[in-house]
């Protein structure tokens, strides 16, 4: 069967018409990624415990063999997934069918002696919680900081270019003091930096103890082995933040916290994918066509802002997804139940619809371009702006009641330049105050956006 008669027959469109846009994140979160990082950690933990002192029914593995051990998952090919599949469907137990699997790979590279430490004293949970702690870290670190870091990029970019590029405001839809373009997309910069930040500093955690917690084997069997100091330098081994308390899985506290803090950083893009697609429909961003692609099937002239649309519609997905996660996977029956396996499976899931999000909004922002004389015209057809200019000012001469006397002026009419102009010629203020006052223009009328719009770090004016 051909890839597009596979992607077409799909049931999901993460693997049918989206395949190639998810595509990277298969090495983390398809069954053949679980089973190798599974075995990833019974490979590890059969080498640890060859290097602890008092498990002497473990002996040491020369270094050719632990890389050969190590090639087990480093080279772990498509003819392994299936070759341990194969045990599952005899033994219907995933876990299980990894340790039998590797039972046989010791036979085959000459390390039959080792076969009764593959798996000792572990429960299925050990094993998954750890797997599950390094394929998430592995997607972050590898898609999802990536894609994210690139989203920056361009907003940043497009800060920096059009920071002095002054632009009407909107406060409940309407007219509102102006501000710059160039500056409303730094807030997005650093609203979207702050929240990649929090995602990439979560440490995963993970846990070895046991069926129930207690290193209750493990204690029986080596009772002189000080397990505790054990289990957390193994956790440590692989990068993982060790938790030594726990029943009999792993809490999920740390995924949960990486859930919410990628359900953060969506509400973001999904808020910025809705200002740009209203910023294309008022004409202040113009969006470049490609040759060949139809915008409308009955309309030619369109360009629709899909990528946008189609931005917001999948991260709203996964932020469903990642709201289930954060409010299902902190919760166990007692010890242990098992429904956090099935939904764990559906991580990647989460993952990647916020992919397709990221990778949409950053094509968006590569396909438009300011339309600044839209944005000149838009302000200079609202002189009413200025209002708030001019009472502040009046404020400040001591003037009697200025706000109520442009409230007076402004509120339910049609005011041009010209009129407000001659409001402040009739006020009775000094010539220099009525200069100042009538040099007022829409489009300078901005403050410190053009220097917000270069602030990198809100904590150091420097910075600027």
């Amino acid at each position: 069967m051909s890839d597009d008669i596979q992607r077409l027959g799909a049931l999901t469109p993460l693997d049918g018409r989206y395949r190639t846009d998810v595509a990277a994140l298969a090495s983390y979160f398809s069954e053949a990624a679980l089973l190798r990082y599974r075995v990833q950690v019974e490979v590890e933990y059969l080498i640890f415990l060859s290097r602890t002192r008092r498990v002497n029914f473990v002996p040491p593995i020369e270094p050719s063999q632990q890389a050969a051990l190590r090639a087990l998952y480093r080279q772990f090919s498509d003819a392994d997934a299936l070759a341990i599949a194969a045990w599952d469907r005899k033994v219907n137990h995933d876990v299980k069918a990894v340790e039998y699997w590797l039972r046989e790979e010791l036979e085959r590279l000459g390390m039959a002696r080792w076969q009764e430490a593959v798996h000792f004293a572990l429960t299925s949970e050990d094993v998954n919680n750890l797997a599950y702690g390094l394929l998430v870290r592995d997607a972050r670190d590898q898609v999802i900081l990536p894609a994210l870091a690139r989203i920056l990029e361009r907003l940043r970019d497009l800060a920096d270019s059009e920071a002095a590029t002054a632009m009407l405001a909107r406060t409940h839809g309407q007219p509102a003091t102006p501000t710059t373009f160039g500056k409303e997309l730094n807030v997005f910069f650093m609203r979207l930096r702050r929240a990649s930040d929090a995602i990439r500093e979560l440490r995963m955690t993970g846990k070895l103890n046991g069926a129930t917690g207690t290193f209750a084997a493990h204690a029986v069997a080596l009772p002189d082995v000080d397990w505790l100091t054990f289990s957390r330098a193994f956790v440590r081994s692989l990068d993982l933040e060790p938790l030594l308390l726990t029943t009999q899985i792993e809490p999920h506290d740390s995924l949960v916290a990486l859930c919410d803090a990628l359900k953060r950083a969506n509400s973001i893009l999904i808020g910025l994918c809705q200002d740009l697609w209203r910023y294309i429909s008022d004409g202040y961003l113009v969006q470049a066509s490609r040759p060949g692609e139809v915008g409308s099937s009955t309309m030619p002239h369109k360009v629709n802002p899909i990528d946008f649309e189609n931005a917001e519609g999948n991260l709203g997905l996964a932020e469903a997804l990642l709201e289930h996660f954060s409010r299902k996977l902190p919760i166990s029956r007692l010890q242990r139940d098992l429904s956090d396996s099935t939904v764990l499976r559906n991580l990647g899931v989460a993952f990647g619809y916020s992919l397709i999000g990221y990778q949409r909004t950053l094509r968006g922002l590569g396909k438009v371009a300011v339309g600044h004389e839209r944005l000149r015209s838009d302000l200079a057809a609202h002189p009413e702006l200025l209002a708030e200019a001019v009472q502040t000012i009046l404020r400040r001469e001591g003037f009697p009641e200025p706000y109520e006397a442009l409230k007076q002026l402004t509120r339910g009419r049609a005011l041009s330049l010209e009129l407000l102009q001659q409001f402040v010629e009739g006020l009775a203020i000094t010539d220099a105050v009525k200069a100042e006052l009538l040099a007022l223009t829409p489009e300078a009328y901005v403050g410190l956006a053009a220097r917000l719009a270069r602030l990198r770090d809100d904590r150091r004016l420097e910075a600027w």
